[in-house]
């Protein structure tokens, strides 16, 4: 974090923030810290379906190298954004995007995680009744280390319309999370992987830029569950719990947590990545279009290129850009640019996985 402005604890008025109090430069400790548990990880296994062996098997992840099953990544970072809400997004009309998302550390149940977070960036919307903020998060478990960082952009409700807007400043993000920049924990074990596990005998050097994986399952989101899953993860934005309230917003109606719909289709993907261990970065995303229960989920996925990992010959990395379908047949969807909208495109993921290879190059 960079020397801004600290808001002091107690100062967050009671209906919290809204846009015209954000200030680039503004930084935030945010409050209730968390610490995971067993029962964390089984109700976000049941509340997605994700079938990820190392984060399902204990033996498997001994093999892998980890002490006990690592958390599952995505639940670690849910965890982590939710502590942000509080601050940044309790007033959001909805969470845009995301942009530079590393998994430093991985994360085990009995860790305890807090998050801090910088304003990097505002631009008030053409309407004048919302704005976008741009800021810069991190997560750090109970010894200080820096488990989880990343930027995000989410737009935010005016408490008043006429109040003036402050200076736009929109902040120059990186594309990529680079190969040389992704964490790699030393002590990983990829060839521990057995498809027995895991289902599938896909590894690294089976994939190839430009392919399409169209994965076979589907999920209808539950209202209950849905509600559930923002509930596990802290996340006190308005938009997801206010029933009452959403009927005289723009959807009439409460948007599922947009991280929900990540982590359903990420289990969605598990036919077709099945050894796809691990996410090692989110490079950017979107948000495209709002999702609601009674939306029924189909996952695509463009591998967009296979890298080398630095000083690893047992593993490697793909990118992947993730397109979460709502409502629609995925054979009868078409090629989807990036940056490209579409109506039944609900998420537009670009991210990286690690998987085991077969072969030294």
């Amino acid at each position: 974090m960079s020397d801004g402005v600290p808001v002091l604890p107690g100062t967050r008025p009671i209906g919290g923030w809204f846009f015209e109090d954000y200030a680039v430069g503004l930084r935030y400790g945010h409050p209730t810290p968390r610490t995971i548990t067993s029962g964390d990880t089984a109700l976000y296994l049941a509340l997605t379906g994700a079938r990820q062996p190392a984060h399902c098997s204990e033996p498997l992840a001994r093999a892998l190298g980890h002490p006990s099953c690592p958390v599952d990544d995505l639940l670690a970072f849910h965890i982590a954004f939710g502590k942000t809400v509080h601050d940044i997004s309790y007033n959001a009309v909805a969470n845009l995007g995301y942009a530079n998302l590393r998994f430093l550390e991985p994360v085990y149940v009995g860790d305890t995680l807090h998050a801090q977070s910088e304003v990097i960036g505002l631009k008030e919307n053409s309407s004048g009744k919302s704005g976008v903020v741009y800021v810069a998060s991190r997560a750090l478990n109970q010894h200080g280390r820096e488990v989880l960082s990343w930027v995000r952009w989410v737009m935010v409700a005016k408490r008043d319309p006429a109040s003036p807007a402050p200076p736009a400043t929109v902040p120059d993000l990186p594309r990529e999370v680079s190969p040389e920049a992704l964490a790699v924990p030393a002590f990983l074990k990829p060839g521990a992987l057995d498809p027995m596990a895991t289902g599938g005998t896909r590894l690294w050097d089976d994939y190839e830029a430009g392919q399409v994986i169209d994965h076979p399952g589907g999920m209808t989101l539950e209202e209950a569950e849905h509600m559930m899953a923002t509930r596990l993860y802290q996340n006190t934005a308005r938009v997801h719990f206010d029933a009452y309230r959403a009927k005289s917003a723009a959807t009439g109606r409460r948007l599922i947590y947009g991280g929900h719909v990540m982590s359903v289709c990420r289990a969605l993907s598990h036919d077709g990545l099945e050894n796809a261990f691990a996410i090692a970065a989110i490079n950017g995303g979107t948000h495209a279009n709002p999702t609601f229960a009674g939306d029924t989920l189909y996952c695509r996925h463009v591998v967009l290129d296979r890298w080398a990992l630095p000083g690893r010959n047992d593993l490697g990395a793909l990118r992947l850009r993730m397109l979460g379908v709502k409502n629609a047949e995925l054979a009868a969807l078409p090629a989807v640019a990036p940056g490209e909208r579409h109506e039944s495109v609900v998420l537009d993921l670009d991210y990286t996985v690690l998987v085991p290879r077969r072969k030294a190059t």
